[in-house]
């Protein structure tokens, strides 16, 4: 039981916030595919493996962060007990979990055509990337937005077979989405980070940073209001997405920089944001 216990913190399952935040873009490139070809079976066996595979590379994908990481995860109030941190498991082992994870990844995504299969490697190499950002650069946060995002030009692929303009800007909709809340979230570790050395937009724009996420979220909308300009008026849409914007302005409104369980509780709304954008997509084809 112990051993279970410990694979669960490493893989953050214990956690679910963040698998869903690596699947809720990936059903959103479903539901966007699936208002033009209306191919529900397809829709739904598509939305199982996208969420199967959030969950088992989200998990390989905080176990590489935490090996990365492990000491400087010591180092910080909130990480330093982590299994690999705090030595209750081993390198070598860690790994080996994270490459079985990849493994059955693998096996989900050649359920896929050839170019999701493809887009699926370039994925890995993002999310395999994104651990050493934060020690080169200000933005990891936008890299994380550029991989946690990846899935939904994927789940637009597997349904349509070729990309399009629509989908690369709901791609870059979602990248400032994810700037944004990654940013409310590394506002609970700037202490420690910047005793560290550690890179992030939360460090960055730390004089400002209801200004920086109320930007990033406002460029968000408007890349969205560009996409689904057509679809605005007296419907289920306009009301669900409404709904969603409210969700990401009192996420603003909440959080603060001196209290990083504010912050926390801000950064856990997304979920709520990610699965209201879904449904308003979804209301589209109805």
């Amino acid at each position: 039981m112990n051993h279970i216990k410990i694979f669960i913190e490493l893989t953050r399952l214990n956690k679910p916030i963040g698998f869903m935040l690596l699947f809720w873009p990936c059903s959103w490139g479903l539901a966007l595919a699936y208002v033009l070809n209306r191919d529900l079976n397809t829709f739904f066996y598509f939305l199982l493996l996208f969420f199967l595979g959030s969950i088992l590379m989200r998990s390989a994908g905080c176990i590489i962060n935490d090996v990365v990481d492990r000491n400087i995860d010591k180092k910080v109030q909130r990480t330093k007990n982590r299994p690999l941190a705090s030595g209750r498991i081993t390198v070598l082992k860690s790994l080996l979990y994270s490459l079985l994870l990849c493994i059955f990844a693998f096996l989900i995504l050649i359920q896929f055509n050839m170019i999701t299969i493809v887009l699926g490697f370039i994925s890995m190499f993002l999310a395999f990337s994104y651990p050493f950002m934060k020690r080169i650069t200000f933005w990891p946060q936008f890299f994380l937005g550029l991989t946690f995002n990846w899935g939904i030009i994927m789940a637009w692929t597997s349904m349509i077979n070729g990309v399009s303009f629509d989908i690369f800007l709901l791609y870059f909709a979602a990248i400032f989405w994810t700037l944004g809340y990654d940013t409310i979230y590394g506002l609970q570790d700037i202490v420690d980070d910047e005793i560290i050395g550690m890179k992030s937009t939360s460090i960055k724009f730390k004089n400002s940073p209801k200004l920086f996420v109320g930007f990033c979220y406002s460029l968000s909308l408007i890349l969205m209001f560009l996409l689904f300009k057509e679809f605005f008026g007296s419907n289920f849409f306009s009301l669900i997405f409404l709904l969603f914007i409210i969700t990401l302005f009192y996420q603003i409104f909440i959080f603060n920089l001196n209290i990083p369980k504010s912050c926390l509780k801000a950064f856990r709304i997304n979920n709520l944001s990610g699965s209201l954008l879904f449904l308003s997509i979804m209301s589209l084809a109805y």
